[in-house]
Order: structure tokens, then C-alpha cells, then sequence
């Protein structure tokens, strides 16, 4: 399986966990609703900024996401938070606007959501 590559960079600030409980939700007419869970498993999704340091390697990011997982294929990475190794793919196969941050060829950065089965 491929991995996120090793010149992209897990950018703590702006960084968020949510995930979707699956609980189906029923009103009752009278008393509290019921609920009952659906799957076993939650989607867990992680909203990251991924930084590289150079137009090239920005370039090289996006031949990676096009040709190696070609936009929604799971991929390996260290958990932000935890440090575990998950397999993760782009939500909606996306993966945000390219933009610089340091104003030249410095930093370049994509804010994404990536998601998985917990």
C-alpha cells in the first residue's frame, strides 16, 4: 500500500478529529428517542494541513495523488495524535487548493480531510 510521502509534512496547527458515531436516531411520541447503533465501526476523519517546502515537491505530491493513488486510494500515515500507522484515504477523493504561505518558493500548503474505518 503506498504511504504518504516522506517530504510531506503533518501540519499540527489547524488540525481536527471528528467522527460519524453511526447510531440511527428514532423519536418516540412519548419519552426519550431510541437509539441503536448501525455498524461496528465509526468513520474517523481528520482534517490536516500538508505542508512540502518547494514548488517541485508540490508538483511531485500531485503526481503521487493522480498516478500512485490515483485520487481515491488508501494510503499509510502517522496518526497525528496518537502516532499509529492507519490507512487513510482523501474524503471525496479532494484534496484543497495548493497555496503558498511564505510568499516565494518556500512553503507550499493543501488543507484535506482524510478519513477511515476506527
Amino acid at each position: 500500500m503506498p504511504a504518504l510521502p516522506s517530504y510531506v509534512i503533518v501540519r499540527p496547527t489547524g488540525y481536527s478529529e471528528s467522527l460519524d458515531p453511526s447510531v440511527e436516531r428514532t423519536e418516540m411520541e412519548r419519552g426519550m428517542p431510541k437509539q441503536r447503533v448501525i455498524n461496528t465501526q465509526v468513520l474517523q476523519k481528520l482534517h490536516l494541513s500538508l505542508l512540502v517546502h518547494t514548488a517541485a515537491e508540490a508538483e511531485e505530491f500531485l503526481d503521487w495523488y493522480l498516478l500512485d493513488i490515483r485520487r481515491i486510494g488508501f494510503f499509510t500515515m502517522q496518526h497525528p495524535r496518537t502516532g499509529a500507522i492507519v490507512n487513510v484515504r482523501f474524503e471525496n477523493g479532494d484534496i484543497g487548493s495548493l497555496r503558498s504561505i511564505s510568499g516565494s518558493d518556500g512553503l507550499w500548503q493543501r488543507d484535506v480531510v482524510v478519513e477511515y474505518l476506527r
